[in-house]
């Protein structure tokens, strides 16, 4: 069975993929559980969807009522897919694509007029990405008061406990993965 939204106005729309292991898309009942412990904090958000894939954290938040959404990847394939999904659902009125290296420094955001406050964060695992995205988005200055941030990881990489900027609230296990709720502290 494909990708596809699972709540709100675009329950039940298709989504596009690439096929094979470039990228490792969050599972629609995945997706559901998250959307789920999340549920007040979406409306209305401003979302920014790192290691966007496919785009389907954002745009589940967008049809779930987010008033917009940034999705940066640094790959081109998962950027052309998030793409062909933001036009397929028609949001791209409250979308910004971006192509960055997220890993280097997160600067391509400190230009955004919004500070974010529900975060995903879905990098390669095992790949030591967690750390320096998260010091990257502290450091942009682009969070907003309490912003929520969820890191999707293997449990073989848990989220550093020495990132004193944030606050580990709530951790779920889905099967080898780990759903991370953190908190900025500012």
């Amino acid at each position: 069975m494909g990708l596809r939204i699972i709540g709100g106005e675009l329950k039940g729309k298709k989504l596009y993929t690439i096929p094979g292991t470039l990228i490792r898309p969050t599972s629609d009942r995945l997706r559901e559980s998250i959307f789920n412990i999340l549920s007040c904090v979406v409306k209305e958000a401003v979302v920014l969807d790192l290691f966007a894939g496919t785009g389907a954290l954002g745009i589940e938040a967008l049809s779930r009522g987010a008033d917009s959404a940034v999705f940066i990847d640094n790959n081109k394939k998962a950027l052309s897919v998030v793409e062909r999904n933001i036009q397929s659902c028609a949001v791209d009125n409250m979308s910004q694509i971006i192509r960055w290296n997220i890993v280097k420094n997160l600067n391509c955001i400190k230009s955004v007029d919004s500070k974010f406050n529900l975060v995903f964060m879905d990098p390669p695992y095992n790949k030591g990405m967690i750390k320096p995205t998260l010091i990257n988005l502290y450091d942009s200055g682009s969070l907003g008061k309490d912003a929520c941030v969820i890191v999707e990881h293997s449990r073989f990489e848990p989220v550093p406990e020495d990132c004193k900027q944030f606050e580990l609230t709530d951790q779920r296990k889905y099967g080898k993965t780990l759903i991370s709720f953190i908190k900025s502290k500012d």
